[in-house]
């Protein structure tokens, strides 16, 4: 069960109700700068682990800026509908903001998205750091959403260089027989996403199946591939490109 930590009580929570039915993921992030952009990601996050979970997820966003929206496309974090109030048979709702969050304001539990701090070229739009958008992207996946995460160029120029190694090995490993992921790393990678969304324990479960000599090249591609439905960061992008 997806479990978050809900910033009006400081405790964790089931993120739906245990009941079946349709959720409301509202990304408050009026924009247009990285804070509100990782507060999309986190709720984009979120819609696609309750829907890896069997659950229906319902992403909406009031209020987004122009320039955050096409940021947020570039990143692959999925449209989100102008929603106000509830929806058909919704469920439950999960709100994701920055900030302060006042425990009388929202019903329902909240995730709260700490801030991004950009140490590059002073004054650089938004625009100008979506030269390599899933960089950036995995960028922002590698530290857990609730601390703040300090970005410049060498940081994106390290995860662009991390991302460059998995897609190489990865269309290496397509090379070879299948394999089903092995339930043991599925276990590792659930338990990372399900735990408060732990993306860095994401990562780190695929940095073990990489490195596991038990585990089959066809199966760390299945792996790879099975998680990048969660991560979007294209993982699979370079397959037949190998001489």
């Amino acid at each position: 069960m997806l479990r978050i930590l809900d910033a009006r009580t400081g405790e964790s929570v089931a993120a739906t109700p245990a009941r079946r039915g349709l959720t409301r993921v509202e990304a408050r992030a009026p924009g247009p700068d990285l804070t509100s952009l990782r507060v999309l990601l986190t709720a984009d996050l979120l819609a696609r682990a309750l829907e890896l979970n069997g659950l229906q997820a319902w992403p909406t966003a009031p209020g987004q800026a122009p320039e955050l929206r096409t940021a947020a496309d570039a990143l692959a974090v999925r449209p989100f509908e102008e929603a106000h109030g509830p929806g058909l048979a919704e469920a439950g709702v999960v709100r994701v903001t920055a900030g302060e969050v006042d425990p009388a304001a929202a019903e329902g539990p909240v995730v709260a998205v700490a801030p991004v701090v950009w140490a590059g070229e002073p004054g650089a739009p938004l625009s100008d750091l979506l030269t390599d958008p899933t960089a950036l992207r995995l960028a922002l996946l590698s530290v857990p959403h609730g601390e703040t995460v300090t970005l410049d160029e060498a940081a994106l120029s390290r995860a662009a260089e991390r991302l460059a190694g998995w897609r190489r090995d990865v269309a290496g490993w397509a090379r070879r027989p299948s394999r089903p992921v092995p339930e043991a790393v599925r276990e590792r990678l659930t338990e990372a996403w399900e735990d408060d969304l732990d993306m860095p324990g994401v990562l780190e479960a695929l940095v073990q199946a990489a490195a596991d000599p038990a585990v089959a090249d066809g199966a760390r591609f299945e792996t790879f591939a099975y998680a990048d439905r969660l991560l979007a960061l294209e993982l699979t992008r370079d397959l037949g490109t190998l001489g």
